[in-house]
């Protein structure tokens, strides 16, 4: 099975804690990327560094992680690693590792005093390889759920998922950490993994929102849980700008919307990010372009149906 791996120039590694149901993963460059964002309840850190008005050209690695906010403490760890292999970005006087980072909620999943951490950082940059990644209930995925509105007793497990293919002499990628608060569907509509009755049959989030709202799906009132997030990357060695990887990142994030549902809700924290390995930045006709996007969707619905239905 090819994953995010079969993209040349990019090695991934994840940190797994299985006692405190948490994890992180790092997806090595350096490369040029982008990001798209639709979740209105993130945890991120340096996504500045990815617009293409940003004076760093290139990034060194990104961070997926457990842990909600605490999580991000592991990027002080993959900036440490890459810092002491010489790279990172030159100031002249130092070089500084360029680490964006997201997180996921997964707080509550096991042990509460164990979070993602340096150390952990430093592990799955240890860990990473171009070998085919790891999926299911692994690093950044390891505490992930999906299908929440009837409470965590009702959820099912959600993980990591990668997949990849060719188009145009091109290699596309995408790797998801899913932990949705809606429901991973398959490309004919069935629920894949979801909200539980309990009698283990599909409430369908979305239907039971439509019907009863809210407080009903719930069976209490007040606001739902803030414990989810799906985080995704896509990946081409394809020579695009960082301004056709946001394009690329914005085509991608259409898959999301395709296999998870309700998506990109108010307690989602949901980005897409679009790299590019080639080494240099080619002249792409906007067809091209289009074609990419495509085939960087569809490896991404892929994905994210992976990271649910592999053990």
């Amino acid at each position: 099975m090819s994953t995010i791996t079969a993209v040349p120039g990019l090695r991934v590694g994840h940190a797994t804690d299985p006692d405190a149901r948490t994890g992180c993963t790092v997806v090595l460059g350096p490369f040029r990327a982008a990001c798209d964002v639709r979740g209105l309840a993130t945890g991120t850190r340096e996504l500045d560094a990815l617009s293409p008005r940003h004076l760093v050209p290139r990034v060194d690695a990104l961070l997926l992680t457990g842990g909600s906010a605490f999580g991000l403490d592991a990027a002080g760890g993959v900036m440490g690693w890459l810092e002491e292999r010489g790279l990172g970005f030159d100031t002249g006087f130092a070089r500084v590792p360029i680490v964006p980072a997201a997180v996921i909620y997964d707080l509550g999943s096991g042990r509460a005093d164990r979070r993602p951490d340096a150390a952990m950082g430093r592990s799955a940059c240890d860990a990473a390889s171009a070998d085919p990644v790891p999926e299911g209930r692994v690093g950044a995925g390891t505490g992930a759920t999906v299908g929440k509105i009837g409470g965590h007793e009702g959820a099912m497990p959600g993980g990591v998922g990668s997949f990849a293919l060719e188009t145009m002499g091109f290699r596309v990628g995408a790797l998801a950490v899913v932990n949705a608060f809606g429901d991973v569907v398959a490309a004919d509509g069935r629920i894949l993994a979801g909200a539980c009755a309990a009698d283990g049959s599909f409430l369908d989030t979305a239907r039971v929102l439509r019907e009863t709202g809210l407080e009903g799906g719930f069976g209490r009132p007040g606001p739902v849980p803030a414990s989810n997030t799906t985080l995704a990357v896509v990946a081409t060695d394809a020579p695009l700008s960082r301004t056709a990887l946001e394009m690329l990142a914005r085509m991608a994030a259409t898959a999301v919307a395709r296999r998870i549902t309700p998506v990109h809700t108010p307690f989602d924290g949901d980005v897409v990010f679009a790299v590019s390995t080639g080494p240099e930045v080619g002249e792409l006709p906007p067809a091209a372009v289009l074609a990419l996007g495509s085939a960087a969707a569809y490896a991404l619905e892929n994905a994210i149906e992976r990271a649910v239905t592999v053990p």
